[in-house]
């Protein structure tokens, strides 16, 4: 998952959200350096990215790429699903996309050591260019994805990947559809497992 899906998923108390959105910043053994609530958080992160790659809707939208950019596809469909929770935010949460991206960027903001170096220099861009909203826009997926290729080698194959959002655009909202109420139930289980409410 990407970092919209993420935040989502993290539920509704800051420390396990802050945790969640850090997940791609944090290495290694937990929890480390981190106090035991965003070691929380992260830990989800990696179990809900594992239980992905084993969802067979995930699988299916995988399934769904070129065989040219296959070995990038797990990358592409973060992205793909992330594009739908954001244009139908209304559907998964009550609290416009606005106001819940405009906390979250709070919320990164006042962490401020605590963050992972490569995020805090991140957010800046992040935060000015909407990136947890922004997605909404299949174009704007297209163009993460060649901004992200521009920081590869020359030649990887996500150059040009947008165009697979738009050629399996129903075959990835339908699976989107069937992963993300799985991924809730997930999420949820795992913070009652935690001794935590997930309730928003």
């Amino acid at each position: 998952m990407n970092f919209l899906a993420h935040a989502w998923l993290a539920g509704p108390h800051p420390a396990d959200r802050l945790g969640g959105l850090m997940g791609d910043f944090v290495k290694g053994p937990l929890p480390g350096a981190l106090s035991p609530a965003l070691a929380a958080g992260v830990r989800l992160h990696r179990r809900i990215d594992s239980f992905a790659e084993g969802h067979p809707a995930f699988r299916r939208s995988r399934s769904r790429v070129s065989t040219a950019r296959r070995r990038v596809a797990g990358v592409m469909v973060d992205m793909f699903y992330d594009h739908f929770l954001a244009r139908d935010w209304g559907a998964f949460h009550p609290e416009p996309l606005a106001v819940f991206t405009a906390a979250q960027y709070r919320l990164l903001a006042g962490a401020g050591e605590a963050l992972p170096l490569r995020l805090r220099t991140l957010l800046p861009s992040m935060r000015e260019d909407d990136w947890l909203a922004s997605y909404r826009d299949a174009d704007t997926v297209a163009y993460a994805l060649e901004r992200m290729a521009g920081r590869l080698r020359p030649g990887n194959p996500l150059y040009g990947a947008g165009v697979e959002l738009r050629a399996e655009y129903a075959g990835f909202e339908a699976d989107c559809r069937d992963f993300l109420p799985d991924a809730r139930a997930f999420a949820q289980a795992f913070w009652q497992a935690e001794g935590v409410s997930a309730g928003e």
